[in-house]
């Protein structure tokens, strides 16, 4: 099953389902239970010090305090006053079981980090947005000074501080060595910077009902083994014919490199055929990618779909000023298209169609969503949302991780590599979406399992070549991560 990710307005929702069904102490408990077996299997036998805010995140703590006293932990509990009735319930709880919570204030966390190995934090869930009041920011002080003094820190569903519908990072905010992130994800902690300061991420699914996991979530993440059944399987009787016609289209004098590079991973992702279509002189970076120049682009491309048109258009990479003249032309054709780069123009909202797969980065999203690259980075989801609903069809705003909208929903990839942060990059990734089309995959599951691919291959090029990365190197990967997602690797 595919990981999910939550809004704070998803988790307030699943929470009030639980309070209807009568299951949200059951919830509480369970939240607190695999707390503290996270806390138990890093730091068997440690001290542990945990810090119980008024809210549910609070009473998450204190049942946490529960279960690692029972494991044979010392514990220390300080805690805030109580306002949720769950936090006041368990705060009854934890004092029956010997420990009785003292008053949460910075003195107190500096006086009893000292005798701590490890300290918790359950000041703030996702309901919080910053700033932080002034007492409360004192805390968090406190917090990072013990951290800065060897205290391991361990975050309930995200560090205290953070917004968890953002991904920038406020100025006040916990810095934690491992979140656990309960019933599903958050923005804080998949997109940075914010996601810097959570540590290592453990995801503890709760017992919730499965269509309810589902209705709330704002997108998904798939597995490995999810994306490697996407791919398409090649029989023994398989020829160059059935295996996908890709065109790229794209080139433009001094950017002819990113049309090749798109190229080059349409033909390592699987394209039986790849022709480059260019009004300049695209250099030839392997042989079997087959080149034509024209003089009138437009007017060459109807002539070649005359003779037979690609299965798949890969469009935009480098193409200079013509871009979305040409784009709208290939558009109207109604064949499964990657439109990247200089064919991302405002001038084409309306004019794509269900099987177009849109790849931005977020300067380029910005600029078609009238906003600024701030704003985009800062909330992923949301951007590609808001691409998706003006424009149509499937878009991929690129990123570390990189957000597919579709009319049917939003996925989150997973992996990829730091030394990927270089040109030609995003080139490779439409020839392999557009090697995708070609092979027969809808736009969403191309776009989906595209990108996947394209991590795979650059985490599999990262271990060769650390940083430094060039796209030549990912493309000469990609047929060891398709095996690596299939299961034969």
């Amino acid at each position: 099953m595919p990981e999910r990710v939550y809004s704070p307005g998803g988790v307030r929702a699943l929470d009030a389902r639980l309070e209807a069904a009568g299951l949200l102490d059951l919830a509480m408990e369970e939240a607190g239970r695999v707390v503290a077996d996270a806390v138990h299997g890093r730091f068997p036998g440690h001290q542990v010090l945990l810090l119980a805010g008024g809210g549910a995140n609070g009473g998450d703590a204190l049942v946490a305090a529960r279960h690692l006293a029972a494991l044979g932990h010392g514990v220390e509990v300080l805690a805030a006053p109580a306002k949720h009735p769950l936090t006041r319930l368990n705060r009854r709880r934890l004092a029956a079981f010997g420990v009785r919570p003292g008053l949460l204030t910075p003195q107190a966390v500096t006086r009893a980090s000292q005798n701590a190995d490890v300290l918790v934090d359950g000041l703030l869930g996702t309901g919080f947005t910053p700033p932080l009041r002034p007492e409360l920011a004192e805390v968090v002080g406190a917090v990072n000074a013990a951290r800065a003094g060897g205290v391991k820190v361990v975050a309930i569903d995200l560090p205290s501080g953070l917004d968890a519908a953002h991904a920038d990072a406020p100025e006040e905010f916990i810095r934690a060595d491992l979140t656990v992130t309960l019933t599903g994800l958050k923005t804080a902690l998949l997109f940075g910077p914010a996601a810097h300061q959570a540590g290592e991420v453990v995801l503890a699914p709760l017992r919730v009902p499965a269509e309810w996991r589902a209705e709330e979530a704002l997108a998904t993440r798939p597995t490995d083994q999810e994306i490697g059944a996407l791919l398409p399987v090649r029989h023994a009787d398989a020829h160059k014919g059935t295996a996908g016609r890709v065109w790229v289209i794209g080139g433009h004098p001094g950017t002819v490199g990113a049309a090749a590079l798109a190229g080059l991973g349409a033909l390592r992702a699987g394209s039986g055929l790849v022709t480059v279509h260019s009004s300049a002189e695209v250099p030839l970076v392997t042989p079997e990618l087959m080149v034509r120049r024209h003089a009138d682009l437009g007017r060459a491309l109807e002539e070649a779909r005359a003779d037979g048109a690609p299965d798949a258009l890969c469009v935009g990479m480098g193409m200079g000023p013509d871009a979305a003249r040409l784009a709208r032309q290939v558009l109207t054709w109604n064949i499964p298209t990657v439109l990247d780069a200089d064919a991302l123009q405002s001038e084409l909202a309306g004019a794509g169609h269900a099987a177009c797969v849109w790849t931005p980065h977020p300067g380029e999203a910005a600029r078609l969503l009238g906003t600024s690259t701030a704003e985009v980075t800062r909330d992923p989801l949301t951007g590609a949302r808001a691409l998706q609903e003006r424009f149509g069809g499937v878009f991929v705003l690129k990123g570390g991780p990189s957000v597919v909208a579709h009319a049917g929903g939003m996925s989150v990839s997973r992996g990829g590599h730091p030394g990927m942060a270089s040109a030609g990059m995003g080139d490779t990734l439409s020839g392999v979406i557009a090697a995708l089309l070609g092979q027969g995959l809808s736009a969403p599951d191309a776009a989906v399992a595209g990108v996947r691919l394209h991590a795979r291959a650059g985490e599999r090029a990262g271990e060769q070549h650390g940083y430094g990365l060039i796209a030549t190197d990912v493309s000469a990967e990609l047929g060891g991560a398709w095996l690596d997602l299939r299961g034969m690797g």
